[in-house]
């Protein structure tokens, strides 16, 4: 029986349900090679040759291959149709014959399918061809070029920039895109203006809202009204005045349908919709393709197949009526521009089922086929049709006008099945529908409002808008989206709020010292051409030996140059560089260079572990500090009051906000301190609160067989402790309730240290750790596979993995597949956690 390959279990048990046992179906679980993560592996002095590594979870699935093979030497490398995929299949290949589990007979053929569907795959056995070189050639250089910047200029950012280290080739691109787009925000000044609405009333007591477009005879701009008094003065012409209707005008208009998804506009759409991250959008979409739901989800393309297009209209005649299917078929342009790597839109499998129909238990598979099916049946449907209506009221002496706008859905076309979302909402007047008005009659004032506005800065990035802008950029491919997005919040360098992208600290100063020292591997447009290039190279217009060798003669210059600069010069220069924001302008004129704190010493850019900060020149007699985004900032140090003749400070260190009594001097150079606890906000800190942190440990009380009882807040959370006079060392509680710090009694303290005492190996209470969720045995290898409930937040354990569940995914909604490629990602982690890269 041939021996076929594809990356996933889940995806080998769909293809060998189609295959039937005349095939062994078997998964490679992902990659099976990698760069081994040291120096060397790539030789720049040798025409850039790689060493490659079979990571030591991957040695049994290359065992089992190889095995396989051993009964019939035919293979067919079946994994996913993209540059990824075209290089799992190389390594592949490459493993089994270094290990001569593939002989000089052996026949190996390589099959793509876009969708795992009978027919998909069934047709694709029957045309096999050989590795596509060319594609395994781009793979390879994009390999080489993020091993080479990443092994040679994190070094450089350890010893220049303390605590830092490289987010990526194209990581740190993303990264400055989210810096900028801060610093943008806190160097805008707000505009005032002002606009003026009147609510007017028809001769029928119908009303309508208008608003004010000319005023002393002239067109008012958007700025034109600058101030309340300008703003009631037009409120004041508008009420001396009648007002007339003058123009009522009716134009038919039009909407078209969005072209059906490709990578990155799924996850804008899921994101806008569901407020799903770029991760969790590209996992549950994996997971629907590996089921056979859709078809592969890494594409930037958006034309569909001929047979898919009928089916559609076929389907949309079935339930929407044939006045909903246009005259002919709707044709989108592919905007890929290297068609070797571009495949077919994401669309349904089967344009008949629906979400109801497919009776999907995951939330997130639901929602996002749903999304889906509703999306590539609007591409193919008829257009919406509008009425646009617009009305113009002016006075006689044509001083004063106004416009209201409306529009009226006379057919609603695609917009019965969809409708794309907005990154940001605004409000659209021509949405408005309005009453019946007749040209020449009388407009009566009901009411006139004056509105204050302010303009606003650009908004921060979402996950969703910052795809789009990489895609607008030509940053990046649809394979490499999400981890990208994923890399830099992992890293730390940006965190995510309320859906919004914020850059830390660290992530600034890496930024700013990268736009200095490396300018050209952070810009949009070398970075946009590099991966024009390596397109150039997928196409086989290219070699990409040539690519790598013009990259890395002016990449090593920069590195070298760098890495003799002394890190007080880095910092200078660092400051002078970032000075208009470090130090913006005081509201009283005073130098914004000068210590707030001590009013002698000079403010300086400072480094440390946990990234960049400006502190006082007089250190250590002065301790003042600050965040890099100023005075005022989040984690800036406040005085909350004093006590016993000592101030109570609130402030913020390498491990998190906390509250010190007193400052440091030569003579106290370790003032008392306390960590603000788990889920206490610094906005809600005030002295009492700071007092009691101060206080700990709390005595509980005494032991009745001896010792005393103390509560506090460790590592791991808050915790009681006691220890036995015949005991060697202390024995530990947790507590669940932050409050019970403070609150806990005598009786409940002794009766939890003695459930401990009698389950040491427990969780603080004593009880064993329930699953939050049970999912079953390991389809492949056995074993219970639970969700549980961690320190860190929940997990899945299998065997000795434990593997953190993203944190944009509920534990209730995880499934076993979920959970059996967060097992494999976690295992190819290593003990020492890092994640090896895969192109």
């Amino acid at each position: 029986m041939p021996v076929v390959v594809v990356e996933s279990p889940a995806k080998a048990k769909t293809i060998n349900k189609y295959l039937g046992k005349d095939y062994t179906v078997l998964a490679s679980y992902g990659h099976v090679r990698d760069l081994p993560p040291k120096d060397g592996s790539v030789d720049p002095e040798h025409e850039f040759a790689m060493t490659w590594e079979v990571a030591a979870d991957s040695r049994r699935h290359v065992k089992a291959i190889a095995d396989a093979l051993k009964n019939d030497p035919d293979l067919i490398l079946a994994t996913d149709p993209d540059r990824e995929g075209e290089a799992i299949s190389w390594h592949l290949e490459e493993a089994l014959r270094k290990r001569r589990a593939l002989k000089k007979d052996s026949h190996v053929s390589r099959v793509v399918f876009n969708a795992i569907t009978k027919s998909a795959v069934t047709e694709a056995m029957k045309n096999p061809r050989d590795i596509d070189q060319p594609l395994v050639d781009a793979y390879l250089a994009r390999r080489a070029l993020d091993y080479l910047v990443g092994f040679n200029l994190s070094p450089v950012l350890w010893r220049k920039l303390p605590g830092a280290r490289s987010a990526g080739r194209v990581q740190s691109v993303c990264l400055r895109l989210i810096v900028e787009r801060e610093m943008e925000i806190e160097a805008f000044t707000p505009r005032e203006y002002w606009s003026v609405k009147a609510i007017l009333g028809t001769p029928r007591s119908q009303e309508y809202e208008a608003r004010l477009t000319v005023l002393a005879g002239k067109k008012l701009d958007r700025y034109d009204i600058e101030n309340a008094t300008q703003a009631e003065l037009a409120v004041q012409a508008i009420e001396s005045r009648d007002l007339t209707v003058t123009s009522v005008e009716a134009k038919p208009a039009a909407r078209n349908p969005s072209p059906p998804f490709m990578t990155s506009t799924l996850q804008q759409e899921a994101s806008r919709k569901f407020g799903m991250g770029a991760r969790q959008t590209m996992s549950a979409a994996q997971r629907l393709y590996e089921a056979g739901h859709i078809t592969y989800m890494r594409t930037d393309g958006i034309d569909m197949a001929p047979e898919a297009v009928q089916a559609a209209r076929a389907a949309i005649e079935k339930r929407y009526g044939p006045e909903y299917v246009p005259g002919g078929p709707r044709i989108y342009k592919n905007k890929a521009k290297n068609a070797q790597e571009a495949h077919e839109c994401i669309r349904p499998t089967d344009m008949e089922a629906d979400a109801a129909a497919l009776k999907l238990k995951d939330a997130d598979q639901r929602k996002l086929y749903d999304l889906i099916w509703k999306r590539t049946l609007a591409c193919q449907m008829e257009s919406a049709r509008l009425e646009r209506t617009t009305v113009d009221v002016a006075s006689a002496d044509g001083q004063v006008g106004l416009r209201a706008t409306g529009q009226v859905v006379l057919f609603d076309g695609f917009l019965a099945v969809y409708e794309e979302g907005r990154d940001d909402q605004v409000v659209d007047e021509d949405d408005k529908r309005l009453p019946q008005i007749m040209q020449g009659e009388a407009a009566g004032k009901k009411q006139i409002t004056p509105e204050q506005h302010f303009t606003q800065p650009p908004p921060r990035y979402t996950e969703a808008t910052l795809v789009k802008r990489m895609e607008e950029l030509g940053i990046g491919r649809p394979s490499t989206y999400a981890s990208i997005v994923t890399t830099i919040q992992e890293r730390e360098y940006v965190r995510k709020d309320k859906g919004r992208l914020i850059p830390e600290d660290k992530g600034r100063i890496v930024t700013i010292f990268l736009l200095n020292f490396f300018r050209k591997y952070v810009g949009y447009e070398f970075t946009a051409h590099l991966e024009e290039e390596l397109d150039d190279v997928s196409a086989g217009n290219r070699d990409y030996k040539n690519v790598l060798s013009r990259f890395w003669k002016d990449f090593s210059a920069a590195i070298a140059e760098t890495s003799e600069l002394r890190i007080t010069e880095v910092l200078s220069l660092l400051d002078e560089a970032l000075a208009d924001q470090l130090y913006p302008p005081r509201p009283d004129g005073s130098d914004p260079r000068i210590c707030p704190k001590c009013g002698t010493g000079r403010l300086h850019l400072k480094t440390s572990r946990t990234g960049g900060f400006v502190g006082c020149g007089n250190y250590p007699e002065c301790t003042y500090t600050r965040p890099i985004a100023g005075e005022g900032a989040e984690g800036d140090e406040r005085l909350l009051g004093e006590d016993a003749g000592d101030e109570i400070w609130l402030k913020s260190g390498r491990f998190g906000p906390y509250v010190q009594r007193g400052e440091a001097t030569p003579e106290n150079k370790k003032p008392p301190r306390a960590s603000l606890p788990k889920g206490w906000s610094k906005d809600d800190m005030d002295l009492e609160k700071a007092l009691r942190l101060l206080e700990l440990p709390r005595e509980v009380g005494e032991h009745p067989d001896g010792g005393t009882i103390s509560a506090n807040f460790g590592r791991f959370g808050p915790y009681v402790m006691h220890q036995l006079p015949d005991e060697a060392k202390p024995v530990y509680a947790n507590l669940k309730d932050p409050t019970d710090v403070f609150e806990i009694g005598m009786n409940r303290a002794v009766e939890i240290l003695a459930e401990k005492r009698a389950n040491p190996g427990g969780r603080g209470r004593g009880a064993a750790a329930k699953p939050l969720k049970t999912l079953g045995d390991h389809p492949e290898r056995g074993g219970p596979v639970n969700v549980m409930d961690g320190r860190y937040g929940p997990y899945v354990k299998w065997d000795k993995v434990n593997a953190t569940i993203p944190k944009d995914v509920k534990p209730e909604d995880v499934t076993m597949e979920m959970a059996v490629e967060l097992i494999v990602e976690r295992e190819k982690k290593g003990k020492g956690g890092r994640r090896r890269k895969s192109g």
